[in-house]
């Protein structure tokens, strides 16, 4: 079960970037509420998920699943900048946590 909170967490962590990005730092009221609620969201189930999983690895897939998440969702819906280079980046990313996961947890 841990692995689903922390999976989830991730996806949440993609929506409140996007909502901060929407907030317009800050200045809008109701991407701002959105963001505050899905950080919170997203904070909680990590905390549930590292009870049992090594910080270590959960921060670093709950971090990864955001970075990688949020640079698909700059690209696709704000049309974001796409280059060779960035997509080699993210592919470097899900690699490691790939890799992460994999890893023996002792």
């Amino acid at each position: 079960m841990a692995w689903t909170y922390l999976i989830i967490a991730g996806l949440l962590e993609i929506v409140w970037a996007y909502f901060m990005k929407q907030s317009d730092g800050f200045t809008r009221l109701w991407p701002s509420v959105a963001t505050l609620a899905f950080m919170g969201a997203s904070f909680g189930l990590l905390a549930l998920a590292m009870k049992s999983l090594p910080m270590g690895s959960a921060y670093m897939v709950w971090t990864g699943i955001g970075a990688v998440g949020a640079f698909i969702v700059g690209v696709v819906v704000l049309q974001e900048h796409l280059s060779l280079m960035r997509v080699l980046a993210a592919l470097l990313i899900v690699g490691g946590i790939v890799l992460m996961r994999l890893a023996p947890a002792h």
